[in-house]
């Protein structure tokens, strides 16, 4: 029970820095479409408000959003180290710092997760609502530059997120798992004193 329980626990440390991995490379990718379609739009760099195209103004908006989100990302890769720094993939017993840094990781897959996906969706209808795509479509033909409707960065938002809190509730499945364990432990090692 032991070895499995221990097998576990190594494969949902890795699958929690993995995922911090993916939340990292989604905040590299979610601005690929918006800078591909409006970056060229822009008469005046120094002047969002000046463009070919109205809406797009949204590769303004979106700016930020995205330092923080990469930012955040990065924070998230550095918290699941702990998680081998504190040797919580291999330890049979887990001590006060394994159990920080389980909550560690929770928390701040949760706290990403809040803060992400309300920006998210609300640049999404940004997206839909206020971009002139027909004014997009002839800029692109124009000047042979890229042209999207699709929504699959933003859609793509709730399957990254949706990963990293799976990793974290598996986190915490481990954890309870993991006291289990040692509760029946010490109840075997009282029953042999007894004896």
């Amino acid at each position: 029970m032991y070895k499995t329980q221990i097998k576990f626990q190594k494969i949902i440390c890795l699958a929690t820095i993995a995922a911090s991995f993916i939340v990292f490379l989604y905040s590299l990718g979610i601005m690929t479409d918006i800078y591909d379609c409006f970056y060229t739009t822009m008469m005046d760099p120094e002047d969002p408000t000046q463009t070919w195209v109205t809406g797009s103004i949204i590769y303004y908006d979106m700016q930020p959003f995205n330092y923080t989100l990469t930012k955040i990302s990065i924070a998230l890769i550095l918290i699941s180290l702990t998680l081998f720094v504190t040797s919580t993939d291999k330890r049979r017993r887990y001590y006060i710092g394994n159990m920080i840094s389980t909550a560690l990781n929770v928390i701040a897959g949760i706290l990403a997760t809040v803060y992400s996906l309300p920006r998210i969706k609300a640049f999404k209808i940004q997206f839909l609502t206020t971009v002139n795509f027909e004014e997009l479509k002839t800029f692109s033909e124009l000047f042979n530059s890229t042209y999207t409707e699709s929504t699959f960065w933003f859609d793509s938002g709730y399957v990254v997120f949706a990963i990293l809190l799976i990793a974290d509730a598996l986190l915490l499945v481990n954890l309870l798992w993991k006291f289990r364990m040692m509760r029946l432990e010490k109840q075997l090692i009282a029953k042999g004193k007894e004896v």
